[in-house]
């Protein structure tokens, strides 16, 4: 079993109850009541999903060794009790994202658009676990499956940072983008 390897399962099972779904950019996915997500390769399939998104963790590509240090030492893990709000962003860059060089994109990503540097004022109170869709396959329909999780108290501040990211320069580079915001039951 890969513990690496997720699946999203929008459908009617799950324990995560979908409250909104808002397309920002591209198509949109189908409308459905709840999401599960299995961790590993063997799912079994819900006949009746409107969706699956898989997404595999992987290295961080884009961050220097203090910006990891401060991560991880600021960093919650997921699954906390008082968390049970979230949110799933399915994220597909653009082709020409995609021809930038390595250190292009991060020069892009945290020199000019400060990512990490806003997601770091965020924690503890936000976790996030993100996930790679293109390390599995190009045809995935999102290259990136970002996961949040947060207390009820930190819904203002979960607004705030998305707000922020998205109001970079990182951004014109997006061509699909969907907010999916849960609370877990």
């Amino acid at each position: 079993m890969n513990s690496r390897f997720f699946t999203f399962v929008g459908g009617n099972l799950g324990i995560w109850k979908v409250v909104s779904t808002e397309t920002l950019i591209g198509d949109p996915l189908p409308e459905v009541s709840r999401l599960d997500i299995v961790s590993g390769s063997k799912i079994h399939p819900d006949l009746h999903a409107g969706w699956v998104l898989r997404g595999i963790t992987s290295n961080e590509r884009y961050v220097v060794g203090e910006e990891k240090s401060e991560l991880l030492a600021k960093q919650q893990c997921l699954g906390r009790p008082e968390a049970t709000c979230a949110a799933l962003i399915p994220i597909r860059k653009n082709a020409e994202w995609w021809v930038l060089t390595q250190d292009e994109r991060r020069f892009i990503l945290e020199e000019n658009s400060k990512h990490i540097k806003i997601g770091l004022r965020y924690l503890p109170a936000i976790a996030r676990r993100l996930h790679h869709c293109r390390d599995l396959s190009e045809n995935e329909p999102f290259d990136f499956l970002t996961w949040f999780e947060f207390a009820p108290a930190h819904h203002a501040e979960f607004n705030g940072l998305v707000a922020e990211l998205r109001a970079t320069e990182e951004w014109k580079y997006v061509a699909r983008e969907i907010d999916i915001r849960l609370v877990r039951e």
